[in-house]
């Protein structure tokens, strides 16, 4: 049994751009009737009357707290000092300093706390360890009773190091 090949025409089918642009432009008329506008929220137009011109805020930026830490020859701690009042040179110095810093910052809902900045101004060759301690007796303490930290002050910055003989 022989079958016949029969050669199926290779007819281009093109389609059809008449009917495609009504339903397109139908569809769009659609969409443009079925829109609802609606009113813009929060245009109330109201007046407000003019007021005085805005002046410079009368706030005075709060100066940094500034701590002086001095160094001897071998880097070892020389003094601590907190506006220019010494706060000795032994272990309990960097309780001294908590103590003034938090006597300087008050309550916790002091309305300048987050404004306030300390300064550390160290000597050249501290060792780096007494500038850690300043930095964390400066920021805060941890209370005894709860272990919860209790912050003073967010912003810490440092003055340029001093060089030995300066």
């Amino acid at each position: 049994m022989k079958l016949r090949n029969s050669r199926v025409s290779a007819t281009k089918i093109e389609a059809q751009m008449a009917p495609m642009i009504d339903v397109v432009f139908q569809l769009l008329i659609f969409f443009m009737l079925t829109l609802k506008i609606i009113p813009l929220e929060g245009d109330f137009n109201i007046n407000m009357p003019l007021g005085q011109q805005a002046t410079e805020s009368p706030d005075v930026p709060i100066p940094p707290i500034k701590v002086r830490l001095t160094a001897n020859e071998d880097g070892t701690l020389a003094g601590v000092s907190m506006r220019q009042v010494s706060l000795g040179n032994d272990n309990l110095a960097f309780d001294r300093l908590n103590a003034e810093v938090g006597n300087l910052v008050g309550r916790r809902d002091n309305p300048f706390m987050d404004d306030l900045e300390v300064e550390i101004d160290a000597d050249y060759n501290l060792h780096y360890r007494h500038v850690i301690s300043a930095v964390s007796a400066c920021t805060g303490y941890v209370n005894p009773q709860n272990g919860q930290v209790i912050r003073y002050v967010e912003k810490v910055k440092f003055a340029p190091p001093r060089r030995p003989g300066t």
